[in-house]
């Protein structure tokens, strides 16, 4: 299993919206492909609430069945359309990818 994990900080400010508006549209966004993208096993999407200088704003959780799954999951159309909006609101992103 394949373990993809993202952290954004998200811009004061973006698409007309508060920080705290395309949070919650970027979890309604990543959370619809749950069962729609072959080989995503899980993807859960968290705020953080400790607002520290060391803190991200929102982070993506998600399980795959091997890295060929992740793969296809960075093309997927229904992936693809989500990224302009997510990469409109952010500011910083940090990522890790691991097998277990």
């Amino acid at each position: 299993m394949v373990k993809h994990i993202v952290v954004w900080k998200l811009k004061d400010e973006a698409h007309g919206n508060t920080k705290q508006e395309n949070a919650a549209l970027i979890r309604e966004k990543l959370e619809a492909l749950n069962g729609r993208i072959p080989g995503l096993l899980k993807l859960e999407i968290g705020f953080d609430f400790s607002n520290t200088e060391n803190s991200g704003d929102i982070v993506l959780y998600s399980e795959f069945i091997s890295r060929d799954a992740l793969e296809a999951y960075q093309s997927h159309p229904e992936h693809e359309a989500v990224k302009p909006f997510v990469l409109g609101a952010r500011c910083e992103r940090r990522l890790v990818d691991y097998e277990v």
